[in-house]
């Protein structure tokens, strides 16, 4: 085979491999489901998939209401979390 194939080749691959990675990217719809969930002794609100906190609160009352303004916005569901991060109650907004 000769360079100039060889080259084509391999940049047919990685091209391939981008196109497959972004389709793939793409069809994973993001939610905007909110959870309320405990933060170092206090309570925070978190969107589903994020590794960043939205906001941070003293009482769990001000974070679940917090999370239901932004997911009335959003049509999304707000996830309560108890202190052990088990799952204690879910509210939808959505349609």
């Amino acid at each position: 085979m000769s360079d100039n194939s060889t080259l084509k080749t391999w940049l047919q691959v990685i091209i391939d491999l981008f196109e497959a990675f972004f389709k793939s990217s793409r069809t994973t719809k993001r939610t905007w489901h909110q959870h309320v969930v405990p933060y170092y002794g206090d309570w925070a609100v978190r969107r589903e998939g994020n590794k960043r906190i939205t906001s941070k609160h003293r009482k769990q009352s001000t974070a679940i209401n917090k999370a239901k303004r932004i997911a009335k916005k959003r049509k999304a569901d707000v996830i309560i979390h108890r202190q052990d991060g088990t799952i204690r109650d879910r509210v939808s907004f959505g349609d």
